[in-house]
């Protein structure tokens, strides 16, 4: 079986933290630390997809693999489709996992999970989540919430992904977790499709897979890696990786 492809897409244009790729977490660049995560899952090449020059030195400079994209991409999905086009022409790898340029404490197990469920079904895509205990993340509308139905030990059959506090009654909720794996030919339909009707609503981009009868599974993980989004966060993500 050919080894899957870790995309980590990264864009410059952040308004709530400018430059975010590269600001320093404890002496090396957010989207190296990302890399260097993605690099220790140890399942598949590594390869971060820019629209910045200077993203693409600061990898290339500490050992690791990007590729230029074009600037004008509405989403991450379009980023890494157009990265792999250029660096598997062949279409040798099955698998394409889409790892957020935002998430430089992912641990390399995590990025394993996402795939699992790929391998043992006939899904189209794989995606993670965690059950919610906090009760303010149940009604945090930026808290992604996934209705499933079980398939499994820590499994689920997405049904829907909502904004939300869903579903309604006693039961666990689940935060989603925005880690993607694709197979190649599924990442290649998602693209090409417009973007639908609930995904404008939810502003939520799978939601386009949804609607065109696209099959998402759910790895249920322990806990939701931090996001670097805002100045607060970038701390959060420092005080990480001091001894």
């Amino acid at each position: 079986m050919s080894e899957p492809l870790i995309l980590i897409p990264a864009r410059m244009a952040s308004t709530r933290l400018p430059g975010k790729p590269l600001a320093d977490i404890a002496g090396k660049p957010m989207i190296v630390r990302v890399w260097e995560c993605a690099l220790a899952a140890g399942i598949g090449r590594p390869v971060v997809a820019t629209d910045s020059a200077e993203v693409l030195q600061a990898v290339e400079a500490h050992g690791g693999e990007a590729v230029m994209t074009r600037e004008d991409h509405q989403s991450g999905s379009d980023r890494i489709w157009e990265a792999v086009t250029k660096i598997d022409p062949q279409g040798n790898a099955e698998f394409i996992i889409n790892v957020q340029g935002d998430l430089p404490t992912i641990e390399g197990k995590t990025i394993v999970e996402s795939l699992a469920p790929l391998r043992e079904s006939d899904a189209d895509i794989a995606t993670l989540a965690t059950e919610i205990t906090g009760e303010a993340e149940r009604t945090n509308p930026n808290v992604v919430k996934v209705i499933g139905t079980p398939i499994g030990e820590n499994r689920l059959r997405a049904l829907y992904f909502t904004r939300a506090s869903a579903p309604y009654g006693d039961g666990p909720l689940y935060h989603h977790i925005g880690l993607y794996a694709y197979r190649r030919a599924a990442l290649e339909k998602f693209v090409s499709l417009p973007p639908s009707s609930l995904e404008i609503r939810e502003k939520l981009e799978q939601l386009r897979a949804l609607e065109a009868g696209m099959r998402i599974d759910v790895a249920l993980v322990d806990a939701v890696p931090l996001g670097v989004d805002t100045p607060e966060d970038l701390e959060k993500a420092r005080l990480a990786f001091v001894d």
